[in-house]
């Protein structure tokens, strides 16, 4: 479900990008491109693409806030992730801590021996 609603997130906010690129604040925009046969006029366009932003501005506000939602109240989809990613973490082992105990029983090398470069 989850999933369902993030790639329907995804639609919406592309489309919400082409909606506004699409749109020329001086009233050109569609209504330009189509030659001598516009299907609108240049206010009729502004009025379809302003609507239409602000239905999709909407419907991404509305999805954004069911997938927090659904994610915080532990849907299905959710606390299936969870359970997995906790049942991985619990089964690794624990690192152990730097220079510590029992587990480090290898003994430091020695440096090696450097000439004496003195003259006496």
């Amino acid at each position: 479900m989850i999933t369902f609603l993030i790639i329907l997130l995804i639609v919406a906010c592309v489309a919400l990008g082409l909606f506004v690129l699409v749109q020329n604040p001086k009233g050109g925009g569609l209504a330009t491109g189509g030659g001598t046969s516009n299907m609108f006029g240049v206010q009729r366009t502004g009025d379809v693409l302003e609507k239409g932003s602000w239905f999709l501005l909407a419907l991404i506000v509305v999805l954004t806030l069911s997938i927090t939602t659904i994610a915080k109240s532990g849907g299905p989809a959710a606390a299936t992730g969870n359970t997995e990613i906790q049942d991985r973490l619990n089964k690794m082992p624990s690192p152990s801590p730097i220079g510590g105990g029992a587990t480090n029983n290898v003994a430091p090398a020695k440096p090696a021996p450097t000439a004496d470069t003195t003259k006496k």
